[in-house]
């Protein structure tokens, strides 16, 4: 049973301005698109590090970011880093009120996840880990994030990783991982009293992550997530997967969608295990029909493409893996993120290394969208862009993401939000940044 654990009633203050719809990079490759989206703009606090920022856009103006802060978080004493913080706009990424912890107290608080309701477009709700990352919490606002209530998902006894967040009504379900087992919490009431399942209860022994969840017109909960090795380095391919619950998360079915070959090292970069393989993302348009964006290597310790995928079937089948990236084959790709909107719209994001030279790490950040369904898409956007005083961004893109995932919105006027992380490398300072645009 789900106990709440405390309500904060919080007010925001409006920052900086950000230019829109300036036009910039017109003619860098003749593969890119016009790019109507604005030059990357950093968000949250100045100090410290900011990463692995989520997003979510309701139906009235407003656009949330929830992202952990390491570092002393300002006005705050009981604030462990990293502290999960908010950042709300009230006009379409206008302009935004400063940052502000959402949960102020001192456990620390773990892998950011915010959606808002796609019934009513207005309802609210977070999910991060917490406790040394044993409790999964959940948080809802009914308020435009004024103000919070908050749950817990799961009390557990061990490390959790990679909560990944999808709701529907009062349907909230919450996908994590205990090493090898990946289990989700279902809760049938707004979020007040969860259910745990373990969704791969023979998994051999490594580790399963998710990336993507999403809920369909008929109540049908999806989850993406890979499983990894145990090994230290990873010495067997990863498995991608979708599974389906369509009783509310009280049982599950699971399809392979992919084999990926062993992740690539980055070792240069302080690179945790993985880091730079196989990841999936998630999401259903309002007809009902499922995206799956993913990226996976067709060799062991190679590069890797990403790679998108649809099903008109609930799940029950895929459309051929399509390759997305007008890249060259030997490119590395990661980094996956989807959004969709109307039936048809989809909008995809990924990072690749084209513009690196020899020997070196040069990211960017690239954007693609179609309103087929992803039949025929536009030409690729480059979102990623120069930005003075920062060490770990070049003319030519930024030294490496800082962060396993970051995100995307679309807002009630049909725009595009994009937030993502850069860094030195994965444990260097760091930040986020965003963009908006069509």
């Amino acid at each position: 049973m789900i106990s709440s654990i405390g309500q904060f009633q919080w007010l925001g203050a409006v920052a900086r301005k950000f230019a829109v719809l300036v036009l910039f990079g017109v003619g860098v490759q003749a593969a890119y698109a016009v790019n109507a989206f604005a030059p990357q703009t950093r968000l949250g606090y100045r100090t410290g590090d900011q990463w692995e920022p989520a997003m979510a856009a309701d139906g009235h103006g407003h656009v949330y970011v929830l992202y952990p802060q390491y570092g002393a978080v300002p006005n705050c004493s009981t604030c462990t880093a990293p502290t999960m913080a908010l950042l709300i706009s009230d006009d379409n990424g206008a302009t935004w009120q400063a940052s502000r912890p959402i949960l102020p107290i001192p456990t620390g608080q773990f892998d950011a996840q915010i959606v808002v309701d796609p019934l009513d477009r207005q309802t609210v709700y977070a999910a991060w880990l917490q406790n040394s990352k044993r409790d999964v919490i959940v948080a809802r606002s009914l308020d435009f994030g004024r103000s919070w209530t908050f749950s817990w998902a799961e009390r557990g006894r061990e490390d959790a990783d990679k909560p990944v967040l999808a709701v529907r009504g009062t349907d909230v379900y919450v996908g994590f991982n205990h090493d090898e087992k990946f289990f989700v919490a279902a809760s049938h009431d707004a979020g007040q009293i969860f259910t745990v399942v373990n969704v791969n209860p023979n998994e051999g022994p490594g580790w399963s992550l998710a990336g993507g969840a999403t809920v369909d017109l008929a109540g049908n909960v999806y989850f993406g997530w890979t499983a990894y090795t145990r090994q230290q380095p990873p010495t067997r391919p990863v498995s991608v997967y979708v599974s389906r619950s369509p009783d509310g998360g009280r049982t599950w079915n699971t399809t392979l969608l992919d084999v990926s070959g062993v992740p690539p090292t980055c070792d240069l970069e302080n690179c945790e295990t993985g880091f730079l393989g196989a990841q999936i993302a998630l999401t259903s348009d309002s007809a009902g029909t499922l995206y799956a964006l993913w990226n996976a290597g067709e060799t062991n310790g190679g590069p890797e493409r990403i790679y998108f995928s649809t099903s008109t079937t609930s799940g029950a089948s895929w459309s051929a893996k399509a390759s997305v990236s007008s890249a060259a084959a030997e490119v590395e790709h990661g980094f996956p993120a989807i959004v969709a909107g109307a039936s048809g719209d989809v909008r995809i994001a990924w990072m690749d290394m084209r513009a690196s030279a020899p020997r070196e790490m040069i990211w960017n950040t690239f954007y693609r969208s179609s309103t087929n369904g992803g039949a025929s898409w536009s030409a690729e956007t480059q979102l990623s862009g120069p930005a003075r005083g920062y060490d770990y961004i070049l003319p030519t893109g930024f030294r490496f993401p800082f962060g396993d995932y970051f995100s995307m919105a679309i807002d009630n006027e049909g725009t595009t939000h994009v937030v993502w992380g850069e860094g030195q490398d994965y444990k260097s300072p760091g930040s986020i940044w965003y963009t908006r645009g069509r």
